[in-house]
């Protein structure tokens, strides 16, 4: 590794850390303000990896504004990811407003994506997208429907839509808790060779199951997660088996 991309990793290493502990002075005081630190095998999203394939962490803060209203910051390391322009990091940035009504909580955000440390002599690497989503239960379960849409973005080749299920359940008398999801991603498509970032063989499903364990600040987790992108353009696509461990400050 060339020393000058070893510094600029060590530089985003210890911005994340640094953040952290400010996190945790945050987190003390008495308001609501939440912030995690997790360590992960791999950054994977919608069944595509983000960070080729090796480990990551994580640094998240949300903020809450007014009655539920929340602003959420997430940054995570990439390691010169190859298929967001070599970038560092993701940085994800935006607000969540959510509401109870009778048995089902909606949702709806807003996010933006930066990408630190990419390349910019190929143009623009960031984008937004907006989503909402519709939680209610099912006996034990809790089951999520949601929707989230990428507008046409020069940075994607197009715009992107993806609708997923999921659903939850806790199981007794254990620690433990039991998730899995569906999604679908689409699009139109503008430049081919950009909108292959998020969806590299077209229109395609993904799907995980997770198994995720909590005990008072702590937490870890067990997590496969696939696609049915065909094998040619597979590649950070195929099956995977993510471990991760957390400590909400």
């Amino acid at each position: 590794m060339h020393p000058t991309d070893r510094l600029r990793r060590t530089a985003w290493l210890g911005a994340l850390l640094l953040a952290g502990h400010a996190h945790a002075a945050t987190a003390q005081s008495p308001s609501a303000i939440t912030a995690t630190v997790e360590a992960a095998s791999e950054e994977r999203r919608r069944g595509l990896s983000w960070s080729d394939g090796d480990p990551v962490l994580r640094g998240t803060l949300s903020v809450p504004v007014a009655d539920g209203l929340s602003l959420d910051g997430t940054a995570t390391t990439l390691w010169g990811s190859q298929r967001h322009g070599g970038a560092d990091a993701v940085l994800d940035v935006g607000a969540t407003y959510a509401r109870q009504l009778g048995g089902f909580r909606l949702s709806a955000e807003g996010r933006y994506h930066l990408f630190p440390g990419a390349d910019h002599a190929f143009g623009h690497w960031g984008y937004g997208e907006v989503g909402a989503i519709a939680g209610f239960l099912l006996g034990p379960a809790s089951v999520d429907l949601a929707a989230r849409y990428a507008p046409r973005q020069s940075s994607i080749g197009g715009d992107n839509l993806y609708v997923s299920a999921s659903s939850a359940i806790a199981i007794p008398g254990t620690p433990l808790t039991l998730s899995g999801h569906v999604g679908r991603s689409s699009g139109d498509v503008r430049d081919p060779l950009r909108a292959a970032r998020l969806r590299p063989d077209g229109n395609y499903w993904d799907h995980g199951v997770a198994l995720d364990w909590y005990r008072g600040r702590w937490s870890a987790g067990l997590r496969y997660a696939d696609t049915d992108i065909d094998a040619p353009n597979s590649a950070h696509a195929g099956a995977s088996l993510i471990v991760r461990i957390g400590f909400t400050l």
